[in-house]
C-alpha cells in the first residue's frame, strides 16, 4: 500500500483525497496548517461541467440540491445604468448529469471532507521536505516528523511547501487589482436572481449569482488599484476601516446602492503566478492554486483545482505522472489566457471601445464556432 501525504484541506486537496481513499492501494493523510478547516459562507464559487463531471465521481449528483444552483445564462450587464448588453446560454455545455453549478465554497468544502475526518491532522505547519531518500520525509513545526510515498502540494498561492523545494524561487505576484465580496442580502429590480451577472465598468466589474435555492446571492467585484510593496504585505491593512472606506469611496457611484445591501463584506488582493515550476521529483506534484494561481476573471479557479486533481490522480494511479505536468501546463495556459483577456475586456474605459465592444459581445454569444473555441475546449476535457 503506497502512502499519499496532502498539504493543504482546500478544494483540490480535499477532492484529490477522496479519489485515493476509494482506492485500497493507497493511505491517505491530509496536512492543514489551520486548526480548523475555513468555512466562511459568504464566498461563493461557479462550477462548470468539466469539474462536475469528475465531482459526480464522488456522489456530488446525489449531493442536496437546495445547497447549490444551476443557472441558465449569464447576463452581461452595463454598471452605469445596468442595462443588458447580451447574454450567454451556459446550458449549451451542459449534459443531464452535468450542469454548470454555482454554491457557497463552505458548501461544496463540505460535501468533500464528509468521509475524509479520520484522514485529516489540524495544525500541522510544514518546516521541512527531505526529498532526497526514496521516501520523502515531511517535518511539521510541531517536531512530528512522517513519511510517504506520495507528496501532493496543495496549499494555494502562497504555499510554503513549494517554496521550501524552489528554495523561494517562485513568488505570486500581485495583479493591480483588489477583489471586494460578501452577501447580497436584496437583490435591485434589475438583477436577475437566478442568473449569473456580470456587470462591466470602467475598471471595475462585478459579478452577482445565486448560490443555493433559498435566494442567496453571491457578490464579488475586481477593482484596479494601485498598492506599494510593503501595502501587499500588510494582512492587517486590509482589515483597516480607514483603507476600507477609501476604497469603497472609489467604486462607481452606480454601484453604491449594491454596495449598501452587502453584508460580511471583505477586501483582499489578487495574487497571480507568474511562471509554473517543475518539481524534479517525479512523486511530488503540485495541484490547485499551487500549481498555478490565474486572474478569477473567467471563475475557473475551483473547476481547475477540480480537474487538476482528477488528472494528477489518474496519471498516478496509471503511473504515467511524467505526462501531468506537461498536459497541465498546457490546459492552464489557455485559462491564463482567457481570463487575462477577459479581465482586459471586462474593464474597458473608453467609451468608442466600450461601444465596439458591446457589439461585438452580442455577436460572439451567437457564435457557435466561437463558443466552442473560447469555453468548449476549457468546459470539456
Amino acid at each position: 500500500m503506497k502512502k499519499v501525504a496532502i498539504i493543504g484541506a482546500g478544494i483540490s486537496g480535499l477532492f484529490i483525497a477522496n479519489l485515493f481513499n476509494r482506492d485500497p492501494n493507497y493511505q491517505v493523510t491530509i496536512y492543514e496548517k489551520n486548526t480548523a478547516i475555513d468555512l466562511e459562507e459568504s464566498y461563493g464559487i461557479q462550477l462548470s461541467v468539466n469539474s462536475i463531471k469528475f465531482l459526480n465521481e464522488i456522489g456530488f449528483e446525489k449531493f442536496q440540491n437546495n445547497e447549490k444552483f444551476t443557472p441558465k445564462k449569464i447576463n452581461f450587464l452595463l454598471n452605469k445604468n445596468l442595462k443588458k448588453i447580451c447574454e450567454l446560454d451556459i446550458t449549451k455545455f451542459n449534459t443531464e448529469d452535468c450542469k454548470y453549478t454555482t454554491l457557497k465554497r463552505s458548501t461544496l468544502i463540505k460535501f468533500l471532507k464528509k468521509d475524509l475526518e479520520n484522514l485529516i491532522k489540524s495544525g500541522f505547519k510544514i518546516s521541512e521536505i527531505n526529498q532526497k531518500a526514496k521516501q520523502i520525509k515531511l517535518f511539521f513545526e510541531n517536531n512530528e516528523i512522517n513519511e510517504c510515498d506520495y507528496l501532493i502540494i496543495s496549499d494555494g498561492v502562497f504555499s510554503k511547501s513549494k517554496n521550501i523545494i524552489s528554495k523561494n524561487k517562485t513568488k505570486p505576484i500581485y495583479n493591480e487589482t483588489l477583489a471586494i465580496r460578501g452577501i447580497l442580502n436584496r437583490s435591485s429590480e434589475n438583477i436577475d436572481s437566478k442568473n449569473i451577472n456580470l456587470i462591466l465598468g470602467s475598471d471595475f466589474h462585478q459579478v452577482i449569482y445565486p448560490t443555493n435555492s433559498y435566494g442567496d446571492l453571491n457578490f464579488i467585484a475586481l477593482m484596479k488599484y494601485q498598492l506599494s510593496a510593503n501595502d501587499q504585505k500588510n494582512y492587517s491593512l486590509f482589515k483597516e476601516n480607514s483603507f476600507i472606506r477609501n476604497v469603497l469611496d472609489q467604486i462607481p457611484y452606480e454601484n453604491k446602492k449594491i454596495l449598501d445591501n452587502l453584508s460580511e463584506l471583505k477586501i483582499f488582493p489578487v495574487f497571480i503566478s507568474n511562471n509554473f515550476y517543475k518539481i524534479q521529483n517525479e512523486n511530488i506534484h503540485l495541484i490547485g492554486d499551487a500549481f498555478f494561481a490565474f486572474p478569477p476573471s473567467f471563475a475557473q479557479g475551483a473547476s481547475q483545482s477540480i480537474e487538476g486533481a482528477y488528472e494528477l490522480f489518474k496519471n498516478i494511479k496509471n503511473n504515467t505522472e511524467d505526462n501531468f505536468f506537461k498536459n497541465r501546463v498546457k490546459k492552464t495556459k489557455m485559462v491564463n489566457i482567457r481570463s487575462k483577456f477577459n479581465q482586459f475586456v471586462f474593464h474597458l474605459s473608453n467609451p468608442i471601445l466600450i461601444f465596439f465592444r458591446n457589439i461585438f459581445l452580442k455577436k460572439l454569444v451567437k457564435n457557435k464556432k466561437f463558443l466552442e473555441t473560447y469555453l468548449g475546449k476549457i468546459y470539456k476535457n
